[in-house]
């Protein structure tokens, strides 16, 4: 990899506004050097929902969902099975997004006829438009029989959560000249082997340049710095829905864990002492049935 600066950004001042109608790869190829791409995570009806309405580009149900909604320790349980229902429940909300889902571990590693098999899943049944794999090497002949079949393909290298285990943690990648030379060779063959798009994750934020100018499709950072062409989070993580560990890339736009505590705690203490529900949460029923309830309940009892 030759070093050379960090490229510098084009100007967004004049950059063409989002499209309202349903977003879709080729959109997202064109933002290249035109404007920055958001992208969130949702994995529920609800939050998808609220995401779409906020023009965000991308919504990935992620097999984060594994740790963030099932309370799990990793992504490595999730299963496609548990990838459909939560993609069936986001793109039945979403209207604009371009919806990407994650395949899950072992659903493409074992061959391109499981990545066919599965990735037609999530679009049969899930209704989402597209995949993203992990890694590349040994998942490039996946990925080409993937976007051969008409199924579009984002990539993901750096930190590859469904291979924490070899590589030993939760650790920022190719923070070695070697390191960082391996990881530009992995996106140009991402690239080459027709990925639309590419995530970068905890790559230090000069790597991270380096490998966005020299590809012709969009990068899309986390934890990668500011120079890559687009951003994406957890939505729970952003939101501050929890209170585990958060990434050191996580900027927190909100605290709702604690408005969310603060509700529950309040709810909690008007029931047990009688404040809730009042007068205005129940229903009135007419006098004239209430006095005929009343009678015959009356009347019964005399029999």
């Amino acid at each position: 990899m030759s070093v050379h600066p960090s490229p510098e950004r084009p100007a967004t001042t004049d950059a063409p506004a989002r499209p309202r109608r349903p977003v879709g790869t080729l959109d997202v190829r064109a933002a290249k050097g035109a404007r920055r791409i958001a992208m969130l995570t949702a994995y529920d009806a609800p939050t998808a929902a609220l995401v779409d309405a906020c023009d965000i580009d991308i919504i990935l149900v992620g097999d984060s969902l594994g740790m963030v909604m099932l309370g799990r320790d990793d992504t490595l349980s999730v299963t496609v099975d548990e990838m459909v229902h939560h993609c069936r429940a986001v793109t039945g909300s979403v209207s604009r997004a371009l919806v990407v889902a994650d395949m899950p571990f072992l659903s493409y590693e074992t061959g391109p006829a499981d990545a066919l098999r599965n990735a037609g899943r999530l679009f049969r049944e899930g209704g989402v438009r597209a995949v993203k794999l992990e890694g590349a090497g040994p998942c490039l002949p996946q990925i080409r029989a993937l976007v051969d079949a008409g199924i579009p393909v984002m990539g993901h290298i750096g930190l590859t959560p469904q291979r924490v285990a070899q590589l030993g943690g939760f650790r920022v990648q190719g923070k070695t000249a070697d390191a960082a030379r391996r990881l530009l060779d992995d996106a140009l063959a991402l690239e080459q082997a027709g990925c639309f798009s590419v995530v970068l994750e905890c790559v230090p934020s000069p790597v991270a340049a380096r490998i966005t100018a020299a590809l012709t499709i969009p990068t899309i950072g986390i934890g990668a710095g500011p120079d890559c062409d687009g951003q994406v989070l957890v939505l729970h993580d952003m939101l501050g829905l929890q209170e585990r560990m958060v990434p050191r890339f996580v900027k927190r736009y909100a605290n709702l864990a604690g408005q969310v505590t603060a509700a529950v705690t309040a709810y909690k203490e008007e029931v047990e002492n009688g404040a809730f529900p009042g007068p205005e949460h129940g229903f009135a029923m007419p006098d004239e049935e209430l006095r005929q309830l009343d009678a015959d309940g009356n009347d019964a009892g005399k029999e």
